[in-house]
């Protein structure tokens, strides 16, 4: 049995650890970034801070950013799974809280959007996805998103004969539009497919994949490969200030849509791209396999996802 207890100290170390701890993949396109901006450009100074922000962080077990975030969790949960799936959103929440609290993680959450706009105090209520997926593991995908960058988020709903074409006209229009504002160097996550609503959807899922990954679908991975070189062609730069690297990658994740339209929803991560997903179990935690792990049903997505760790693991 998953108990609401497990749920809760292993969600609050997770927060804690994404906070302060980029990936691995994100921290080496950062490098790589680096590497690649012109000697003495102000992209490669731009990135050397943000490097060095990294190392601050981790040194002081401090915030990388001032952001921490609104949490965003995708739940993968095996129909097979043992655990108080009735208090799942209570157990997830109480793990942020306690993240939050005791790492002094700044609070952001408003109780209502439009008029008295108090804050929570708590930095919830998170916004939590729900998916059944084969098997007994309970799996949890959390993002710590910056509204720097969610503020830049968009949707283009493309004439059915759009094509491949049409996505990338879109997506660069988006990014185009989001200039500076989102913290470059950028991650982009591309949703395209189901309804209006559900293409955002999808474009969040997608942000969780490994920046170093290749769509196991060979259309889908040369349309990334075209959208990452049209959106660099832009030139925005790292802290919009021009240069090579404007986003580190750009990743898709597709489903079926009606025949009269073609969603595309686009949602995008400031260079803080912070992710970590964890695997509970019944029994003995085994070591979890990135290649496979956050996978949805049906297809719906097609890569993995870094930062996978089993909720023993994640406590070490």
């Amino acid at each position: 049995m998953i108990t609401q207890a497990r749920i809760r100290e292993t969600v609050a170390d997770a927060v804690t650890k994404a906070g302060v701890l980029l990936p691995e993949d994100v921290s080496s396109a950062l490098a790589e970034a680096y590497r690649a901006e012109g000697e003495g450009s102000v992209g490669k100074r731009v990135l050397g801070r943000i490097l060095e922000n990294l190392e601050a962080a981790d040194a002081c077990s401090l915030p990388l950013c001032q952001d921490t975030g609104m949490v965003l969790v995708f739940a993968d949960i095996g129909t097979g799974v043992s655990a108080d799936l009735a208090n799942l959103n209570q157990a997830v929440e109480e793990g942020i809280v306690i993240a939050y609290r005791d790492n002094f993680f700044r609070k952001s959450i408003v109780k209502e959007p439009v008029f008295e706009r108090e804050n929570t105090g708590s930095n919830i209520p998170a916004v939590i996805y729900h998916t059944l997926v084969p098997g007994s593991d309970l799996t949890l995908h959390i993002v710590l998103k910056g509204f720097g960058s969610e503020n830049c988020s968009a949707l283009a709903m493309l004439n059915p004969t759009a094509g491949p074409e049409g996505v990338i006209e879109a997506v660069v229009r988006m990014v185009r539009d989001a200039g500076g504002k989102p913290c470059p160097p950028v991650v982009v996550g591309v949703g395209i497919g189901g309804t209006a609503d559900r293409a955002l959807q999808l474009s969040k899922r997608a942000l969780l994949r490994d920046l170093t990954d290749r769509n196991p679908d060979n259309r889908y991975a040369h349309l990334e490969d075209q959208l990452l070189q049209a959106v660099n062609e832009l030139h925005i730069g790292p802290g919009g200030l021009g240069g090579t690297v404007t986003a580190l990658a750009v990743k898709t994740a597709a489903e079926a849509t009606h025949i009269a339209g073609m969603p595309v929803g686009v949602s995008i991560s400031c260079w803080a791209d912070r992710k970590v997903s964890i695997i509970l179990r019944d029994a003995e935690a085994e070591t979890a396999d990135a290649e496979t792990a956050g996978r949805e049903t049906a297809g719906r997505d097609t890569a993995g996802t870094p930062g996978v760790y089993d909720a023993d693991a994640i406590r070490s």
